[in-house]
């Protein structure tokens, strides 16, 4: 088959565009090798990325060495934690798209034959595995990495620690001294952060779709061998380009329902289940939200990592890694292990090869951690296109709640709520008009989440927002509640004193009012005047609800 770089690059016409491949030093024997992508998100503001320049180059080595022509290029990303809290938050979820589009854009204007996307972090995996499924194009990831564990007084601790610290501080259980110390311990390496929040969780998610090769979720970022699976990768992509396998090849009904099935047995981030569906989106693979709780209700949860539990994804990778789930997940009868993977294998043979190491890590199938899967999926009046929780992180005595709202129309006013310490015991906390539209890009909640879990609330208060929930987020936190406010989905409507009932078991979330009553809030209710400019603009204008993960459509809908 003719490859896409040889059709623009070959023949007498083609001279031109031969001139400008001779100045970056490609030599016109070159022409015929794949030409391979390295779209490297390397960058000195996340330390998630601040090391990719050495596993970029690693693959390059192997792409070379395996007879393709690397071309690396870069593309943006954000820190989910430097930009928690602040206008910084609007552009997290926005700058998934801008990552897929950029890296269409580029494989697109220079005809490569493939890619290897070198990659780590929240927005960034998932938009770069978007832009592959949209492209159909021949591709496999290679991450950074995660962070390793810090240590606080001879605790393991990670990220969520110093967000929850920030309550326990504001409650007067943490001195200053306290306070800085922790930070100074939280993230101690390069890496995504060490505890199973959204960046590793996706890298997970990626690893059981088989566009990765086994170990590139959890063999931790100072680990040497990472930069061998990266020379692997780059080989690998090499010969995924010359059997022109596209990404569509792996981003299957099957694969998905397998990385749903890892995700549920891990206890995975919410933020999956936004990416998930726009991933399955772009491969035009059908995913309805209902069937997360149908993967959740058949599988064990098998690991209970940070925030969930106290084990981080160093602990995961000792213990025998995504594979080693996958293995104890087969025996269960619960994976398709005919599906395809990067490695040029089907998916039993990668996991059949894998050894569980640590039974406390991974528990056997007859002594899970929980007897369903970490996410919860809750219907009812108040979210009647659905909303989600990490059950798997929520204490037992808040699995059913029922409490009174107490309404913030945005995060601050809540924060400056907790730090006056007006929130009470049994309340819940509704945040609205934070949604894809509203928030605008639907800002993480993990700062108000982890001051009321460090102030001791978190066996009493719940929060239900429209935007959604950091991957370090704990307790009852019930986010992607759709329709969000701002497109006058019943969450608009609340009022303070409104009881609330949660029943995460029965996947319930109802508003207590009467239907009459909602109707003549509706009727007297208006959208809230927002005035946005530039990529905002843009975003607010096309962007879809998050049950359809959040991806880019035609506009406004109606309420």
């Amino acid at each position: 088959m003719k490859s896409t770089s040889q059709s623009v690059f070959a023949g007498p016409a083609r001279a031109p565009h031969r001139s400008l491949l001779h100045a970056l030093g490609v030599d016109r024997s070159d022409i015929g090798r794949p030409f391979i992508g390295i779209a490297n998100s390397y960058n000195e503001l996340i330390p998630g990325h601040m090391h990719l320049d050495s596993i970029a180059r690693q693959v390059k080595y192997g792409v070379y060495q395996a007879g393709g022509i690397p071309l690396e290029f870069n593309v943006i990303g954000v820190c989910d934690g430097i930009a928690m809290n602040h206008e910084g938050m609007n552009y997290s979820l926005v700058s998934r798209e801008v990552v897929a589009d950029s890296l269409e854009i580029m494989v697109k204007a220079h005809a490569l034959d493939g890619v290897v996307l070198v990659t780590n972090c929240d927005k960034i995996v998932p938009g770069m595995v978007m832009a592959a499924a949209r492209l159909d194009i021949p591709a496999v990831v290679v991450s950074g990495g995660p962070m390793l564990a810090g240590d606080y007084k001879g605790t393991k601790v990670s990220l969520s620690q110093i967000f929850e610290g920030l309550g326990k501080y504001f409650k007067g259980d943490f001195t200053e001294e306290d306070l800085c110390e922790l930070e100074q311990s939280v993230c101690p390496t390069c890496g995504s952060c060490a505890g199973l929040f959204t960046a590793n969780s996706m890298s997970c998610v990626t690893e059981a779709l088989g566009l990765s090769l086994p170990g590139d979720a959890t063999i931790p970022a100072p680990f040497s061998a990472r930069l061998i699976l990266a020379r692997h990768s780059g080989a690998a992509a090499v010969e995924v380009a010359r059997k022109g396998w596209g990404a569509r090849r792996f981003i299957t009904p099957a694969a998905i329902r397998n990385a749903l099935t890892v995700d549920a047995a891990l206890g995975c981030s919410t933020n999956t289940v936004l990416h998930v569906m726009a991933i399955a989106n772009e491969a035009q693979v059908e995913l309805e939200l209902e069937t997360f709780n149908e993967v959740a209700d058949a599988t064990p949860n098998l690991v209970k990592l940070a925030p969930s539990g106290s084990y981080h994804m160093e602990d995961l990778y000792r213990a025998g890694g995504v594979m080693a789930v996958m293995k104890r997940l087969a025996e269960a009868g619960l994976l398709d292990g005919s599906v395809p993977t990067v490695g040029g294998v089907d998916m039993a043979v990668q996991y059949e090869a894998a050894v569980v190491q640590d039974d406390e890590v991974i528990r056997p199938l007859d002594r899970p951690y929980r007897p369903t899967g970490g996410l919860a999926m809750l219907f009812g009046n108040l979210a009647p296109r659905g909303a989600v929780v990490k059950e798997s992180a929520v204490l037992p005595e808040m699995l059913v709640h029922s409490g009174p709202a107490h309404v913030y129309d945005d995060e601050a006013t809540l924060m400056a709520a907790i730090e006056a310490d007006r929130i009470e015991p049994g309340c819940v906390v509704v945040v609205r008009y934070v949604g894809p539209k509203g928030g605008p890009g639907m800002p993480e909640m993990l700062t108000p989440t982890s001051a009321i879990a460090g102030a001791g609330l978190a066996d009493s208060v719940a929060l239900i927002t429209d935007g959604r929930f950091s991957g370090a987020s704990r307790g009852a936190s019930i986010g992607h509640v759709a329709p969000e406010a701002y497109e006058g989905g019943p969450i608009a409507l609340v009022e303070d004193g409104d009881i609330i009932s949660i029943d995460i078991p029965r996947r319930s979330l109802v508003l207590e009012v009467p239907d009459e009553e909602l109707t003549r809030r509706r009727q007297a209710w208006q959208r809230p005047a927002r005035e946005y400019s530039g990529v905002l603009r843009r975003y607010v204008a096309f962007v879809s609800g998050a049950d359809t993960g959040a991806v880019l459509g035609s506009g406004i809908s109606t309420p």
